[in-house]
């Protein structure tokens, strides 16, 4: 297939598109400029250099695809209302492309608007205006009318070695700045977690399955403990971990205190079941661990 990919920079989309070209697909990456696309291009795929705000290159990238798999999204959470907005206007206007054929969309979101004891698969999303990303409510609006539109749902921490902008180096740069490395409470509440590599045969496996309206949990390890993660970032940087009240998280953490204490496992059987997929990378806290972890 021809798969036009956006963030194909990214943390998540370099290695989507990796896994893309090693097993036989042609990328198009949506990249913000020249240089950049020098990584993908040395991977073997071709730049398309564009934003979320060019509706023109979104356009071209979508018009040449046999599908597309959308991974872009800013980082600046204090901007997440225009983040927002852009993203929403990316996955409709790819859907007004392939609207009338099977081709297939990849929509990127996580679980932070779903609520319950585990997440899966079939559940849907709760508005959350605080948080007002809608990835994945626009992806299935858009299957709703018939457009092949289904979502990868990534966990908060999508880790592996040479992380520099996820929830791990986020989390080690306070540790580093308060000098120790906390978590809420008893730090019992549970995060799901994947190797970036393991996630990327997820996207992989969606996009060829080729269905529409689906969810997939790309969802390596279901539960762990929040304290183990906040203790394995406190050993690589030579800091103790301490437990702290859900008020003084607030002040400790900032913007990060709502994803630090949140409780979230989510269950991954039927996206393991459905697409043949079974993890294969270290799980978050032996990846931690790793001297060369930071690299």
């Amino acid at each position: 297939m021809r798969v036009f990919l956006t963030g194909a920079n990214g943390w998540i989309g370099s290695a989507i598109a990796r896994e893309l070209i090693e097993t036989g697909h042609t990328v198009v990456g949506l990249v913000r400029s020249a240089q950049k696309g020098a990584a993908l291009a040395s991977a073997g795929g071709t730049a398309l250099v564009g934003s979320l705000d060019d509706l023109d290159a979104l356009r071209r990238g979508a018009e040449n695809a046999d599908g597309i798999i959308h991974t872009a999204f800013g980082l600046d959470i204090s901007r997440i209302g225009e983040l927002a907005a852009l993203d929403r206007r990316a996955i409709e206007t790819f859907g007004d492309v392939f609207a009338g054929s099977t081709r297939p969309i990849i929509v990127t979101d996580g679980f932070l608007h779903l609520t319950g004891e585990k997440a899966k698969e079939t559940d849907r999303p709760e508005i959350m205006p605080e948080f007002p990303r809608a990835s994945q409510q626009t992806a299935f609006a858009l299957a709703e009318r018939g457009i092949h539109a289904n979502v990868v749902r990534n966990p908060r921490s999508v880790h592996g070695r040479g992380e520099t902008h996820g929830f791990v180096p986020m989390l080690a740069a306070v540790a580093r700045e308060k000098g120790v490395s906390a978590y809420v409470g008893d730090g019992d509440n549970l995060w799901p977690a994947v190797h970036r590599l393991d996630a990327a045969r997820v996207y992989r496996l969606a996009l060829e399955r080729g269905a529409r309206g689906e969810a997939y949990h790309a969802v390596a390890e279901e539960a762990v403990p929040y304290r183990e993660i906040a203790e394995a970032i406190g050993r690589q940087l030579g800091l103790p971990a301490r437990s702290l009240t859900p008020e003084e998280a607030q002040e400790h953490f900032g913007p990060l205190a709502i994803w630090v204490a949140n409780n979230g496992p989510a269950s991954s059987e039927w996206t393991r079941r459905t697409l043949g997929w079974t993890p294969e990378q270290a799980g978050i806290v032996e990846d931690i661990e790793r001297p060369d972890y930071a690299a």
